[in-house]
């Protein structure tokens, strides 16, 4: 192991620990954002026309600009960091994708708006053809919030840049941006507007995800260069790592559009239970995978770049390693949980009852995929990193394949049994992803000739040993205390369940958790 392999683990871990926070506070936004509308649209045909139309702008962001962008341009831009000489060629390359990021967007977003009614009616919701209101509904908010996705491209690009020059608090803090557009759609302007009220506040929200960015990429100083550099072999370099990487961010793509295509069949409320369902569980996932996935790539592509490989499976190792030891309490406790925690956040005003059911019964099947989800988060970005976004795109088309087949073989069987179809759906999503990060820690392993097996299994190990004594106490919980009230339940649960983990965590000498305790010491109290 070389001398430098602590320093750069010491590197992730900062940076992680930097977007941790960062992304617990965009969480805690995003969190309010999401009672705040359930509180003022439940599950009614309102928010399900607004979740299937924001469907499409998601998916235009995550193509042309979103995973496959960042996952390619990183690596290149990068690479070309490491020499100072060649910075003034990393910023043409920079301002290259930046101008064709914005005219493909422009494009393709006129052409789905132009095409919107036959997109809804055919493609992505046919079940609201029985609801005339609803299907016209889907497809005025859909137009609406298309522009969003043309800032979030140019955004995107811009974390990347922040990133690769190792800044990230401002990056991880601006989804908490976005969420505060939508906070003053719902609260200032759905007053007025209804749904419409919402749909303006994504568009705001992401131009404040922009601006909140934009004043940290002035001050790197770079310079900006017209055109689309398509002779650039810097340029062909980013669309060669991007092509496979497109590729599996459309088969994704593709999964969520025959989730919201099957829901959209079955009760009303369908949709919106898978979308805030999976919004959950990606929330203690985007704490933790992406916080040290985002802090991890910088530090990988300069290892894979400058060929320190042996560095790589060290830190690759350490970061698997301290995913494993949050993710899988969190998986644990948001399935032990889920009801409390649904009922406290949501039920209220147009959110009911019934609503709950139909989020915890979506969030029970999510809920165990969320391992299968962090590793997955890590893995890929380790490939990237090696500038390989073959592999990862091969084995992610082959998974989100299986989650198709899945998605329509649990959501008949689920309802042949008589349970409420879009748990299948779930269901589908969490196996497809776990046998992808199963798939990927084998070609890496094989990539870089090992992958510190054992290290990465005896962490687990310790983690799993710790998960199951907070389970126990998590059962013994809700056995003890069946009766109060869901924010008592909730509540005591989370206290109880992390603390019964910290300790169980400390007395079996996890390093990565004490680490973790310190680090949190010092930031809270100096």
């Amino acid at each position: 192991m070389s001398d430098t392999t602590p320093t750069a683990n010491r590197l992730i871990a900062r940076a992680a620990g930097t977007v941790f926070f960062a992304f617990i506070i965009s969480n805690s936004v995003g969190l309010l954002r999401q009672i705040l509308v359930a509180n003022a649209f439940g599950t009614q045909a309102e928010m399900e026309a607004f979740n299937a139309a924001n469907r499409v702008a998601e998916t235009l962001f995550n193509l042309v600009a979103g995973g496959a962008l960042s996952s390619a341009f990183i690596p290149a831009f990068a690479a070309l960091l490491v020499n100072r000489e060649e910075r003034e060629r990393a910023w043409r390359l920079a301002a290259h994708v930046g101008n064709s990021v914005l005219a493909v967007t422009i494009i393709i977003g006129a052409l789905a708006a132009l095409f919107a009614p036959w997109i809804v009616r055919n493609i992505l919701a046919p079940g609201f053809a029985t609801d005339p209101y609803k299907e016209q509904l889907t497809i005025d908010l859909m137009r609406l919030m298309l522009p969003s996705a043309v800032i979030f491209g140019i955004s995107g690009l811009v974390m990347g840049i922040l990133n690769s020059n190792q800044i990230f608090l401002l990056p991880a803090l601006a989804p908490a941006m976005y969420q505060l557009g939508m906070i003053f759609g719902v609260l200032v302007l759905a007053p007025r507007l209804g749904i419409y009220g919402l749909a303006w506040g994504v568009v705001l929200g992401a131009g404040l995800h922009l601006g909140l960015q934009t004043p940290a990429l002035f001050r790197l100083g770079g310079r900006y260069s017209p055109g689309f550099g398509l002779g650039s072999p810097d340029v062909r370099e980013v669309l060669r790592l991007m092509g496979p990487r497109l590729l599996g961010v459309a088969v994704v793509q593709l999964n969520f559009w025959i989730n919201t295509r099957l829901a959209s069949q079955f009760v009303e409320g369908s949709v919106t239970g898978v979308v805030l369902a999976f919004t959950l569980m990606l929330m203690p996932q985007a704490a933790i995978a992406q916080s040290i996935a985002i802090a991890a790539l910088p530090t990988f592509s300069t290892q894979a770049a400058q060929k320190r490989l042996g560095e790589m499976r060290h830190s690759l190792a350490s970061s698997l390693r301290g995913a494993l030891l949050f993710s899988i309490p969190a998986s644990i406790g948001l399935v032990l949980l889920r009801k409390p925690i649904i009922a406290t956040l949501y039920q209220r005003g147009q959110f009911d009852a019934r609503s709950t059911e139909l989020v915890a019964w979506a969030l029970l099947w999510f809920g165990i995929g969320l391992v299968g989800h962090a590793l997955v988060e890590i893995l890929s970005r380790a490939f990237y990193a090696l500038h390989d976004t073959k592999t990862p795109v091969f084995i992610g088309i082959l998974a989100m394949s299986l989650n198709v087949i899945f998605s329509y073989t649990f959501t008949w069987v689920f309802a042949q049994v008589g349970w409420m179809p879009h748990g299948g759906l779930a269901l589908a999503n969490s196996t497809a992803t776990g046998l992808e990060a199963l798939a990927l820690l084998y070609l890496m392993r094989r990539r870089l000739d090992g992958i510190e097996g054992g290290y990465i299994i005896e962490g687990a190990a310790r983690a799993l040993i710790a998960a199951a004594v907070m389970a126990a106490a998590l059962f013994g919980w809700r056995a003890g205390f069946a009766s109060v009230p869901n924010w008592v339940a909730a509540a005591g649960g989370i206290l109880v369940g992390g603390g019964v983990f910290a300790a169980a965590a400390l007395g079996l000498r996890i390093s990565e958790f004490r680490l973790a305790a310190n680090y949190l010491r010092k930031r809270l109290f100096g």
